[in-house]
């Protein structure tokens, strides 16, 4: 009898339907690592420099751009420590703020932020792998943006195959992508120990600065080091969370300030500041000079570098959507997960078309301001949310506690950021607001429920099978399940 019991146990553990823990410290670490290390450090520095105005200010940004980051990355594993569910900016917004913020969150990240944010990645991607393949400033931009799709095609594909192998392919991508940020820290570190430091002199002329762009060049950093807060997203999926969250932002921003401060100084003693600005693709113009005859295989690595950062965004940004659809603010639809790989299917391929629409765009520094406002507004607010949680339940358990003082410098600055960048950029910055405001009907006539007909109320908001319309919709959501093989998801164990 005892041995039935536990193998009645074991199946029900191996067949009930929830995200499993298959992401370890090391895959905790190379999912934020690689997420982070992607095309920012190889497009951004020209956005820092065209917008801080001289070469001192912009090293000086991305130092201070890291430790924003790291202090923003600590107030989210003390969240993510105690708000033990997946979904990151929206789960925590929901449970600090309520159901209206995070769903114009939900909103802003579905039709705005992800598609944007892939779409820079993704192009950065496609145009260093097809770069070696054409002459220098004569790259087919149709070329580009096939290349592009293809690779977004393909990083979906992999996650809706396996969890597993989503996760070593990042773990790969991430060692990779550090042997090529080595590849160019070196070089330039040697230029500069052999004399080369003229690009340094007068770094910090105050005659160029402008101050009043200041926030867009915030915008270009804090981009590069985006992908700190995916851990967060994958909370459910972490081997021990409590330990393992804390110990993979720690580890990872280090590492990657450093990478990106050194990586800086590299490009500095290499190109000239008029250079980079000229300069669409930095890496490009870098790995011309230095490498010359073998530049096309570090392209190749730099836009396998890129093609991390979009798969560790995809692994992480398809679990929001999937959280919401659990919590009841998205389709049912898409809170159902393959039985037999365990992957959210559909929130996956939902992210697709409205990326392919940003990619056909193809304006990466105008997609990178237009995203950002909505982007570090609610990043903001959430940790603005944090605090306010632990004032109204001082008692709550925390196994990771930060003092107050890192949220509280993190939400300040950005919203001073976001604030300022409506002087500095008005145009995509309104835009961006307007999209993110746009989500206010729709919550208010979806999720709220009042002003919408059965059918439509229960395909949208599982739950309520009372009526005949009910039944209806109910039985296509198991037609659905039974021919695809997909069924709803519990919260993980």
């Amino acid at each position: 009898m005892g041995a039935c019991r536990k193998r009645k146990a074991f199946v029900e553990e191996n067949t009930a339907v929830f995200l499993r823990r298959k992401i370890t410290l090391t895959r905790a670490i190379a999912l934020a690592v690689g997420s982070m290390v992607g095309s920012g450090i190889f497009i951004s520095p020209k956005g820092v420099l065209q917008n801080s105005g001289n070469v001192g200010v912009s090293l000086l940004l991305w130092l201070a751009c890291g430790i924003l980051s790291l202090f923003g990355a600590l107030s989210y594993a003390d969240l993510g420590t105690c708000i033990t569910k997946s979904g990151g900016h929206y789960i925590y917004l929901l449970e600090t703020l309520g159901p209206l913020p995070a769903f114009l969150r939900l909103w802003a990240e579905f039709i705005m932020i992800r598609p944007a944010n892939m779409a820079v990645v993704s192009l950065a991607f496609g145009r260093y792998l097809i770069e070696p393949f054409f002459a220098s400033c004569h790259v087919p931009p149709l070329a580009v943006k096939l290349v592009t799709m293809a690779g977004i095609t393909v990083a979906v594909a992999l996650n809706c195959w396996s969890v597993s192998w989503a996760a070593k392919v990042q773990t790969g991508l991430t060692v990779l992508k550090m042997i090529t940020v080595g590849l160019i820290i070196v070089p330039g570190i040697l230029a500069l120990g052999n004399g080369h430091n003229e690009n340094f002199q007068d770094s910090f002329d105050t005659s160029s600065l402008t101050l009043e762009k200041l926030p867009l060049a915030f915008y270009s950093g804090m981009f590069a080091y985006g992908g700190w807060f995916y851990i967060n997203f994958v909370t459910e999926e972490i081997v021990d969370p409590k330990k393992n969250i804390p110990r993979a932002v720690i580890v990872s921003l280090t590492v990657v300030t450093v990478c990106y401060v050194l990586t800086n100084v590299s490009y500095y003693a290499v190109l000239t500041p008029q250079e980079i600005l000229s300069s669409d693709a930095v890496a490009v113009s870098f790995t011309d000079k230095v490498f010359k005859n073998i530049s096309p295989a570090i392209l190749i690595l730099v836009a396998l570098s890129c093609f991390g950062a979009l798969n560790g965004g995809i692994f992480a940004a398809s679990r929001m959507l999937f959280a919401a659809a659990r919590e009841g603010q998205w389709p049912a639809l898409f809170s159902m997960i393959h039985l037999e790989r365990h992957t959210p299917v559909p929130a996956l391929i939902l992210m697709l078309p409205l990326v392919y629409l940003m990619v056909s765009i193809g304006d990466l520094y105008g997609l990178l301001n237009f995203y950002s406002f909505s982007r570090w507004f609610f990043i903001g607010l959430t940790t603005l949310g944090f605090m306010i949680h632990c004032f109204r339940h001082p008692t709550i358990l925390r196994p990771f506690k930060v003092p107050l003082f890192f949220p509280l410098v993190f939400t300040v600055a950005c919203f001073f950021i976001v604030g300022t960048s409506l002087y500095s950029d008005p145009v995509n910055t309104s835009i961006g607001c307007a999209l993110t405001l746009s989500g206010l009907p729709v919550y208010y006539l979806v999720v709220q429920k009042t002003r919408i007909p059965d059918v439509l109320l229960c395909i949208l908001v599982p739950g309520q099978l009372s009526s005949t319309a009910c039944r209806e919709a109910a039985f296509g959501k198991v037609l659905f399940s039974c021919f695809f093989n997909y069924s709803c998801a519990s919260h993980g164990s």
